[in-house]
């Protein structure tokens, strides 16, 4: 993405790349054109999408008087999603599952000032695309983010699994792969499946990196719509400076089980994440095919009940 589109169509919170020497300003382009990249903040419809993610479905609670809390609001059906410092609830380990997150939507007649309002508000932080050692393209902060609190979105164009099928069977091994599978298991043992690809249009959660212990969590959060927002909360307190990372693979709060353990010590070609305890073959993401799984394993049967990251039947 060169330098001049970033100062052109950069959201609230995101700076430009690294500032280059004085020698070199008249160099615009720092991505020497390969991340020419058309900027979205929001999901947009992609080919074969059930469902835009630009239309407003869900009604909205009518908590003129009242703040949005359980019981009073129809926004909030359970516990309250976030504190009173706009930090997610139920990011420790005593979590069994992600909760659904469902924010107060543009219907609704609380006002904007509304705690139940986070993600919709957009970056409130400064982030900067910054070039790695060996990783490519990456993303890091430039202030101090707390646990809990929300980040950047995963945004792009939201697809169709055959296009899905379609786009990743186009790939070389050269390419890659920014498609994200997230799959949801509801109670009565449905499975709702959502895709998106930044490939083409995207935010700058397409420049985050893979880690084996990632700084940041993935939680759909639903506003206007039953599309999900792919939203990234930091796991844990960043500081300045620190690059951002989530975990490629969708273990659910990050944990690291029994299975990815030994995955780790048979591992012949250990991931370049620089994590001491890196357990995936590779930190860019992976070219899927059709029944494998975000880790690259096989799904027959899935390879984790409670993950949301994996592709297939």
């Amino acid at each position: 993405m060169s330098a001049e589109a970033v100062k052109k169509k950069r959201p609230v919170g995101v700076t430009a790349p690294e500032e280059e020497p004085e020698a070199h300003k008249g160099q615009l382009d720092v991505a020497r054109g390969l991340e020419n990249l058309p900027y979205t903040p929001d999901l947009v419809l992609g080919p074969g999408a059930d469902i835009d993610p630009t239309q407003i479905t869900f009604p909205g609670c009518i908590c003129v008087k009242t703040p949005c809390f359980p019981g009073t609001c129809s926004c909030v059906r359970h516990d309250e999603n976030y504190d009173d410092n706009m930090c997610l609830r139920d990011t420790g380990l005593e979590a069994k599952y992600a909760k659904p997150v469902f924010e107060c939507n543009v219907l609704c007649q609380c006002s904007d000032h509304c705690r139940n309002r986070v993600v919709q508000k957009g970056l409130q932080f400064h982030l900067q695309v910054f070039q790695t050692d060996k990783k490519g393209w990456g993303l890091r902060t430039l202030e101090f983010i707390p646990k809990g609190r929300y980040v950047c979105e995963y945004a792009g164009e939201v697809l169709g699994f055959s296009e899905v099928q379609r786009r990743i069977n186009l790939q070389t091994t050269y390419d890659s792969n920014y498609i994200i599978a997230l799959r949801e298991h509801v109670y009565n043992g449905q499975v709702m499946e959502t895709f998106v690809d930044p490939t083409y249009v995207g935010n700058v959660g397409r420049f985050l990196n893979h880690s084996c212990e990632p700084n940041l969590l993935m939680i759909p959060v639903r506003i206007d719509s039953m599309v999900p927002k792919l939203a990234l909360f930091a796991a844990k307190d960043i500081l300045p400076g620190e690059e951002l990372s989530y975990d490629y693979s969708g273990r659910f709060l990050n944990l690291m089980d029994t299975e990815d353990k030994e995955s780790r010590q048979d591992s012949e070609d250990p991931c370049k994440c620089g994590s001491p305890a890196s357990v995936f073959p590779s930190c860019k993401p992976l070219t899927l095919k059709e029944g494998q799984c975000l880790c690259g394993k096989q799904l027959a049967p899935p390879c984790k009940e409670n993950s949301h990251f994996y592709l297939g039947t």
